[in-house]
Formats: C-alpha cells, sequence, structure tokens
C-alpha cells in the first residue's frame, strides 16, 4: 500500500410530550445530526469523507484512514453554525383564552461546534488515535410572546463524544479500523402553559359536579383569559456505540472507503418545572374563592402534587439514535487536482414516537404522551475537490444535497426541517512541515416547510400555519499539528 503522510393532566401531558420531544431537535444539519466534525472537509462539503483521510479527524469518518498517518498528529478544530429560521403566518389559530401572539422572530441562533483530535503509530501497521466531539446540537430560541409559545419557545441540546480508535493495515492495499464511542446528551427546553385553557376545564367540571351554577362561568373563565406561565425541562443521559471503517487503495491514485457508525439508545433522565400563577384576574366577592379554590386544583392536577410552590416531577424518554453508512471515493487526477464524493445513509426510522413518562408525583408512572414522529430513513450526496495551488496553499470546493427525515404531517415548531442545499469553499496554508491551517464557510439552503401543527389541541396550544423559512452559514477553522 502506498502510504502519504497527512497535510491536514391534558395541559401537563402536552407540555412535557412537547418538551422532551426536543431531545431529537432541529440541529440544522438534515434532521439534527452534525455534519461539522473537522474543519478541513467543511471546505468540500465533507465529500469523501470515508475515503479522503487527509488528517487525523478521520478517526469520526472512517477509522481505517488513521494508519495511513506516519508520524502523531493533533488537530483542534471548530466551526460556528449560524441558522436562520423564520416563520409566516398562513392562518394560524390563538389558543383558547389566548391572544394569538406574533410569528418568533428569528428563531436561529449561532453556536460553536469544537473539536479535537489525537493520532499516534505504534508500529508500521497499527496506529491508535482518539477524538472529541459533537455529533448532535441545538440552540433556537422564539419570541416567548409568539402564536406557537405553548409548542415551543427556546431549545437548547448539548452532546458530546469521545472516540478511541484502532486501525491496522493487513494487506498493502487495504486497511480496516475500528473505535467505541461514549456519548452524553443534555437538553434545557422550555415553553409556555396555557392556563386560560386549564382553567376553563376546571369551571367547567364544577359546574358539571353541581358546585356553581352554570351562570357564573362566563364571569370565572374570564378572569384566567390571558393567563400563561412558563415551563423548563432539564434533562441527560449517557449511550455507547461502536464506529467501523475499511479503506482499499484500489490504485495509486484512488481510494475507496466505506464506515458505519452504529445507533445509540439513550433513556433521557429529565426534570420538568413550572412557574405556577397564584391569582387570576378580579372577580365579586361572592366567586373570589371559588376562583382561587379552582386554580389551586389546576395547579395541583399541573403539578401531580398537592405541593404547587415546588412545582417539578421527574420525566423519562427512551429514544434509539440513528445509525449511519458512508461510502466514499478520493481521486488525485494529477499533482494539482482531487475529486472526491460521498454516499451517506442515515437511519432514521429508528424514531417512530416519543412515549414520555412521569415517573414522579400522584400515579406515576404515568404515560403522559406518545407523539407520533414516523422519521424517515434518508441520503446525503456530496461531491467535492481540492486543488494544490502551491505547496503551501490548497483549496476546495464542493456542493451536497441533504434530505431531511421530516415528513409533512408531523413537522413541529421545534423541528421545522427541510431538505436542504450545500454550497462550501475553503483553502488550507501550510506554514512548514509542522503546522498547517484550514478555513472554510459553507452556505446552506433550506427549502421552505410547511407546517399545519396543534399538538394535538387547537385550544390548549393552539394552531401553527404557514411555513417556515431557513438557510444556514458555516464557518470552520482548523489548527493541525504534524510531529516530523
Amino acid at each position: 500500500m502506498t502510504r502519504t503522510s497527512f497535510r491536514r393532566t391534558p395541559v401537563a401531558a402536552t407540555l412535557a410530550a412537547l418538551s422532551l420531544a426536543m431531545v431529537v431537535g432541529d440541529a440544522r444539519g438534515a434532521g439534527f445530526a452534525l455534519q461539522e466534525q473537522n474543519a478541513s472537509g467543511l471546505g468540500h462539503a465533507y465529500a469523501g469523507g470515508a475515503a479522503a483521510a487527509e488528517d487525523v479527524s478521520t478517526i469520526f469518518y472512517n477509522p481505517a484512514g488513521l494508519v495511513r498517518l506516519q508520524s502523531m498528529q493533533v488537530v483542534v478544530a471548530g466551526n460556528l453554525i449560524c441558522p436562520s429560521t423564520k416563520f409566516s403566518d398562513g392562518g394560524s389559530q390563538p389558543a383558547f383564552g389566548q391572544p394569538l401572539g406574533g410569528t418568533g422572530g428569528d428563531a436561529g441562533s449561532c453556536a460553536g461546534v469544537p473539536n479535537l483530535y489525537f493520532g499516534v503509530p505504534f508500529t508500521d501497521k497499527w496506529s491508535f488515535g482518539i477524538g472529541v466531539n459533537v455529533p448532535f446540537g441545538l440552540k433556537t430560541e422564539y419570541d416567548s410572546n409568539w402564536l406557537g409559545r405553548f409548542q415551543a419557545v427556546e431549545s437548547k441540546v448539548e452532546t458530546y463524544n469521545v472516540n478511541p480508535v484502532l486501525s491496522w493495515e493487513p494487506t498493502k492495499d487495504w486497511t480496516v479500523g475500528a473505535g467505541a464511542s461514549y456519548q452524553h446528551l443534555k437538553a434545557t427546553l422550555t415553553s409556555q402553559v396555557n392556563y386560560a385553557a386549564a382553567f376553563a376545564q376546571g369551571v367547567q367540571s364544577a359546574v358539571a359536579g353541581g358546585l356553581i351554577p352554570a351562570a357564573a362561568a362566563p364571569t370565572l373563565i374570564g378572569s384566567a383569559a390571558g393567563l400563561e406561565s412558563s415551563a423548563r425541562v432539564t434533562g441527560d443521559d449517557s449511550g455507547w456505540g461502536w464506529n467501523v471503517g475499511v479503506l482499499w487503495q484500489a490504485t495509486p491514485q484512488t481510494r475507496v472507503g466505506a464506515a458505519y457508525r452504529s445507533h445509540i439508545s439513550y433513556t433521557v433522565k429529565g426534570n420538568v418545572s413550572f412557574d405556577n400563577p397564584t391569582a387570576v384576574g378580579a372577580l365579586p366577592p361572592t366567586l373570589a374563592p371559588v376562583g382561587a379554590l379552582i386554580l389551586n386544583g389546576v395547579n395541583t392536577n399541573i403539578c401531580a402534587s398537592a405541593n404547587t410552590a415546588d412545582c417539578s416531577n421527574d420525566v423519562t424518554l427512551k429514544i434509539r439514535m440513528p445509525d449511519t453508512a458512508n461510502v466514499s471515493i478520493f481521486h488525485q487526477f494529477d499533482n494539482k487536482w482531487d475529486l472526491m464524493a460521498d454516499l451517506q445513509y442515515t437511519g432514521w426510522s429508528s424514531i417512530k414516537e416519543l412515549n414520555i413518562v412521569r415517573t414522579s408525583g400522584t400515579g406515576s408512572p404515568v404515560t403522559l404522551s406518545n407523539t407520533p414522529e414516523n422519521f424517515r430513513n434518508t441520503w446525503r450526496v456530496s461531491g467535492g475537490a481540492n486543488y494544490r495551488y502551491s505547496d503551501k496553499w490548497t483549496l476546495r470546493g464542493g456542493i451536497a444535497w441533504d434530505e431531511t427525515p421530516v415528513n409533512d404531517t408531523d413537522r413541529t415548531p421545534r423541528l421545522p426541517d427541510s431538505d436542504r442545499f450545500w454550497l462550501a469553499f475553503g483553502a488550507q496554508y501550510k506554514f512548514n512541515d509542522n503546522w498547517s491551517i484550514d478555513a472554510a464557510y459553507a452556505y446552506i439552503w433550506i427549502n421552505n416547510a410547511s407546517i399545519n401543527q396543534n399538538a394535538g389541541s387547537t385550544a390548549q396550544n393552539g394552531l401553527i400555519n404557514g411555513n417556515y423559512k431557513a438557510n444556514v452559514n458555516i464557518v470552520g477553522l482548523q489548527v493541525t499539528y504534524t510531529a516530523k
């Protein structure tokens, strides 16, 4: 094998379901998996990732490429991902007892994605490496008074992945590699709760039970008009997975690679807390005690506890993250040009529904919600090129088409995802044999996405009807040190 050195209650149930659903929220790649595991590959839209083996970040894309390293190498990289997500109203409806609200502003928010890789050969046929990266991530936030506030406001998901690997060269034309992945996920999610609707349900129950006359119902219900509160969910879990790869040096100029990353299963354990209101609006003296009693009953129902001053419950969600498989080709035409291509499959159909279980409070455990997702398996196709302008400068460019797993029926405001098209370019500068730097930029066009979602109840959550327009800007920077 020819080696080359590296160059480079109903209310409570609905809220908990909607909030924890964002553990699998939009990360601004198709679905929520981040492609941005280095900056050198960003320059050609991550084309040929399983075959290029351009630097030690191949640990993530195909561990079989690591054994091509002839000396110790370290890569420190980061990508700044800035999505823009704007909603246009097309006939939304307010929740019961609430004003409609605005369109939410720009829900996108910039977030940094860091990467660190280290690799070292310990014989002429074996190499060891370790990568630390961010395979999933999210940071979005709507205005707190927007029309979809009862379905989503803030969504923040953070992960980190630690991936040690071994790579082996059994023959001169073939290399193989494998590794384990320890992955941790943390989520912080908020939304509003429609207390006006919950209070109205409490009034109707009181009338049906003969506790208050029907004539008093409109006055009582009106006292809670516009009443809402906030809810916050936090949760985390860790899981284990694995990755394998193979690399074939088909000719001195052509490499073909294939790689696979496994499913990772989580049981996310979280806490949902509610900021309960303590009073409704002004009522006649004869009805004020009744209003207070009904509000207390609503708070108790939502909290699943009589301790409404400290309203929090434990919840869990079991979910199986998708596996991925890549086939790539890398061809060096001459001493100036490299061409590469990649086909990636992601098994998103592992996520069919989100079953939310409350594990504390009265009556636990209780299934709070079972939300259909019905994700589809997807494909990503990319192509790119390197041009070695000089001994010090390498220029890059690439395109990609990225398919979404989200179907139109089940699209939510937390995941207004759609197919997208990438255009990327970048450059590498080699200071000397030891040090190089990569910089890259990508722009992603995202197809307009329609939404018609009430999360099971327009009265409680409102109806979000309209379209999303979105795009993403990504800037990447990478420093590579190679020991000589």
